[in-house]
């Protein structure tokens, strides 16, 4: 369709389409000179579709309706002017180049023009230049569009970047290589850290180091590897000044035109904690299981020597001088026996009975006791809580916990100071339970025992409860004074910790779980307590134990106070004397022997009497009896080592009770 044709037609706006499509926008009022300029495109073979206007209204609303590749306006126009119309497509389509076309325009007009923004202008009677012109003002507005998008897009990525950055639940910054200083941290950092922003920028890297490690940092620095990517864990230092464990993730990267390194850091000192308590936990167990693998066998030992002695103490003339001797020996056995129960306390194995206790009344009948074992040159302060709850625990171990701890203090006070023993009622929350191993939340009473004295290192600290560990000169301590605490609490559900610094002092928390008095529990009592003589018996007991000496040890005890006593190495040997000896009353075995056990033969024999009484014996922990099914309430058990006075107290008050199988 020719221009004239069109506007024949009335119209102010054509349309050309040509193979190669560029759209273009004509602001032209004189229809032959849009002619001469379309038809010098099409024989220049630029093909356009072309949107011709002839007013400003026009034009203005075409820049409004539609995008345009290419904007040609004549510079006079009737009413309008080339240089509005070049400031009006600025506005409305920035990207589209413009070339303005003019009969006859001044040098300055035309500078003027292209400072505006014109991509280029022309002369009417050059018009050979439209085509070349056309094509230079889409190939760098191609360009210059996409150096724009790049532009954008890196701008957006930024954006990303920087979103991401700031809202990163984990601590990041961006540090420079070159000075060490912090260039930009996000908002994660600032709340785990404490420091404000501006705090962190005018710190460098090293200053949240702790001392020690600072110049590690410079050294790791400047051996860096070649790699841009590099991860490890650290301490760091918050504003508080406490010491965080971190692990870091460090990448290089360019940062506001500098090198730089992107650093995210994540805090596992709460994950290190835990782990380094099941290691404890772990060490303590493997020391536990060597503790109740020997008991048995030790104990079977220790009563076979101290019932001996007790044989020859009896049998022999107070006037005779081997007296002192196995006196000795006896003395002996027994510290042997207390060193046996301090190993199965620690390990949770020994066999308790636990109680309703008050700690206040406890704390306060020990505190004579404690003033005479801890000297005059330490005061002891009690400030013992109103309305402590009860806790259920072994009178005799909490006793123990208590003179332990007072003991060490003692100790780390050697020229005196104050021990401060404390009773409490509080709550155990579930940060306190992530950060301690094996405690849950809930209700505790806390017994604090606080001393002025010499405090501990880090490194002793860190060693505290492991058996046979003590900073003691040889032959002042055992080293099981303290694991016995860790076992003695830790089996009763508690938790124990420990805050010192050297030459400040220490301080011991015990938390004990509150009891409840309805679900109090009966448990056996230790034999190796001080008891009453027991009575003379003539009834028949029938001895069930597979170590000989052990055997007969029981036979002569039980005969001196009375007892007809058969004697059998295991249960099938047992089973035949059951049958020959109907007059048999009471059945004293062993729970763990060669063949049937000791709770197996009881079930066989029971089945021909029911009236047969049963003692169970054993040298063995709490968890290998429990296996057997022996500790229960009413069935009588005695632990070894036991004397001949516990033997036949037990003999006696099962002889006088009605039978519990």
């Amino acid at each position: 369709m020719t221009l004239g044709k069109a506007m024949k037609a009335g119209a102010d706006v054509s349309v050309r389409h040509v193979t190669r499509p560029i759209r273009v926008l004509h602001l032209e009022d004189n229809p032959r000179d849009a002619e001469l300029i379309h038809d010098g495109l099409e024989v220049a073979g630029v093909g356009c579709d072309i949107v011709l206007v002839n007013n400003r209204d026009s034009f203005e609303a075409a820049l409004i309706r539609e995008s345009f590749d290419l904007i040609i306006t004549d510079y006079n126009l009737q009413g309008y002017d080339g240089m509005s119309a070049l400031r009006r497509a600025q506005e409305q389509q920035p990207d589209a180049p413009v070339i303005l076309i003019s009969g006859s325009l001044g040098e300055e007009e035309a500078v003027k023009c292209l400072h505006t923004g014109a991509t280029d202008y022309l002369l009417k009677d050059h018009l050979e230049r439209l085509a070349p012109a056309v094509r230079r003002a889409i190939d760098e507005a191609e360009v210059l569009r996409g150096r724009k998008q790049a532009g954008q897009a890196l701008l957006q990525s930024e954006r990303d970047f920087r979103a991401l950055f700031a809202a990163n639940p984990l601590p990041m910054w961006i540090y420079s290589l070159k000075t060490l200083r912090f260039l930009e941290v996000n908002d994660a950092a600032v709340q785990n850290y404490g420091y404000t922003r501006d705090e962190f920028l005018a710190m460098m890297i090293q200053d949240i180091r702790p001392l020690d490690d600072a110049e590690r940092l410079l050294t790791n620095i400047g051996e860096r590897r070649q790699t841009s990517e590099r991860a490890g864990s650290c301490r760091h230092r918050v504003k508080s000044g406490r010491l965080i464990d971190v692990e870091i993730t460090s990448h290089e990267m360019a940062f506001t035109g500098q090198s730089a390194a992107l650093v995210v850091a994540q805090d596992i000192t709460e994950r290190r904690t835990l782990e380094e308590q099941f290691q404890q936990a772990q060490k303590m167990e493997a020391v536990g299981r060597l503790a109740g693998g020997v008991a048995h066998d030790f104990n079977n030992l220790l009563t076979v020597i101290l019932g001996l002695c007790e044989l020859l103490l009896a049998d022999r003339n107070p006037d005779d001088p081997r007296q002192a001797d196995i006196a000795e020996i006896q003395e002996a056995g027994t510290r042997a026996a207390g060193l046996t129960r301090q190993l199965l306390a620690f390990s949770r194995k020994q066999i308790i009975e636990p109680t309703l206790l008050d700690m206040n009344v406890i704390v306060a009948d020990l505190r004579a006791m404690l003033a005479r074992l801890i000297g005059e040159d330490v005061k002891v302060v009690l400030d013992l809580g109103a309305d402590l709850a009860l806790v259920e625990a072994d009178r005799g171990q909490v006793e123990q916990i208590v003179m332990n701890l007072a003991v060490n203090a003692r100790d780390a006070m050697p020229k005196g100071g104050t021990l401060t023993i404390e009773t409490a009622n509080v709550e155990l929350d579930e940060h306190y339970a992530k950060t301690h191993l094996d405690v849950k939340p809930g209700l505790y009473v806390r017994l604090t025992v606080t001393d002025t004295g010499t405090g501990m290192t880090p490194q002793v600290q860190a060693r505290l409860f492991e058996p046979f560990f003590t900073t003691k000169e040889p032959g002042k301590g055992t080293g099981l004074g303290m694991a016995t605490v860790f076992g003695i609490v830790t089996r009763s559900g508690g938790s124990v910790g420990v805050y010192s610094e050297v030459g400040k002092g220490t301080q011991f928390k015990v938390y004990f779980p509150r009891a409840d008095a309805a679900e109090a529990a009966e448990r056996v009592v230790d034999t190796l307590s001080p008891v009453a003589r027991p009575r003379a018996g003539a009834q028949t007991v029938l001895v069930v134990e597979d170590e000989d000496g052990l055997r007969e040890l029981a036979r002569r005890l039980l005969q001196r106070l009375g007892y007809t006593v058969l004697i059998a190495a295991d249960a099938s040997e047992a089973s035949r004397l059951f049958e020959e000896n109907p007059t048999i009353d009471v059945l004293l075995t062993d729970v763990v022997m060669p063949g049937a056990s000791g709770p197996e033969l009881t079930s066989q024999l029971i089945e021909q009497r029911p009236a047969l009484k049963v003692i169970y014996m054993s040298g063995y922990t709490e968890d290998a009896i429990v296996h057997h099914g022996v500790l229960k309430a009413g069935i009588a058990f005695l632990h070894k080592p036991f004397t001949s006075e516990t033997l036949g107290r037990k003999i006696r008050d099962v002889l006088d009770t009605t039978p519990t199988h």
